[in-house]
């Protein structure tokens, strides 16, 4: 909410401004200028009802399209707080059919077309200072807008649950079936012999085979030797 007035008489009629597009509320408050009137800026519709009851101004204009509570809504709630209230709904052309149901609901006293101009006002302008209408659709807001809906309270149009039905005794389950003798797992193989001990036998027998192949070798070369001497030498 903000305060935008170059008025310096505290008595001068206040305009509280609804609209959340800044560019907008700068083209009404160009299209006003010559009204002197005090303006107060306001983005929301939810925010809009407080700002009214704490400033009761004496013109609101409000823009239809609004976020947190539409302006038809926002309208019927400060109407319902003030039933003198004077509201100027504002709307593009493609919601002029929406905008003239919300007029004739919430009793605006006119609506004007966006984007705005000093002219599109004074069009109106008489109507704006003319008789206020009455808001039939105040008797429908609590069902546009719920006000006192509690959170633990019982939703409205349901049916009970009730009791959930016993889900009743599980089957038994029975016996299991046998699972029969096990087939024999046969003759087990015998088991390896030790490992070391194998590794000794055989390093033994490798052993005494190599010293009788060295024997031979030896007596070979002595034979040979020998040989070579005595070879020639004829037999006495």
């Amino acid at each position: 909410m903000g305060l935008v007035t170059d008025v310096d008489d505290e008595n001068a009629p206040i305009v509280l401004l609804v609209d959340n597009n800044p560019m907008s509320r700068r083209r009404i408050e160009q299209s006003l200028r010559t009204k002197e009137f005090i303006f107060i800026n306001c983005e929301d519709g939810d925010n809009a009802v407080d700002v009214y009851s704490e400033n009761l101004p004496d013109l609101v204009i409000m823009a239809l399209d609004i976020p947190s509570m539409d302006g038809h809504v926002a309208a019927l709630e400060i109407r319902e707080a003030d039933p003198e209230a004077r509201i100027i709904f504002l709307a593009p052309s493609r919601l002029a059919q929406i905008a003239e149901d919300a007029t004739f609901s919430a009793g605006a006293v006119a609506w004007v077309q966006k984007p705005v101009t000093a002219k599109l006002f004074d069009e109106v302008w008489d109507k704006v200072l003319g008789p206020i209408p009455d808001a039939p659709g105040l008797e429908d807001l609590d069902k546009l807008y719920p006000k006192d809906l509690d959170k633990n309270e019982e939703i409205i149009g349901l049916p009970p649950l009730g009791d959930l039905p016993p889900l009743g005794d599980l089957p038994p389950l029975g016996d299991l079936p046998p699972l029969g003798d096990l087939p024999p797992l046969g003759d087990l193989p015998a088991p390896a012999p030790n490992t070391s001990e194998t590794i000794q036998k055989t390093a033994k027998g490798l052993k005494k085979k190599a010293f009788i192949l060295t024997i031979i070798l030896f007596g070979g070369l002595v034979g040979g030797y020998l040989w070579s001497i005595f070879g020639d030498i004829p037999y006495l």
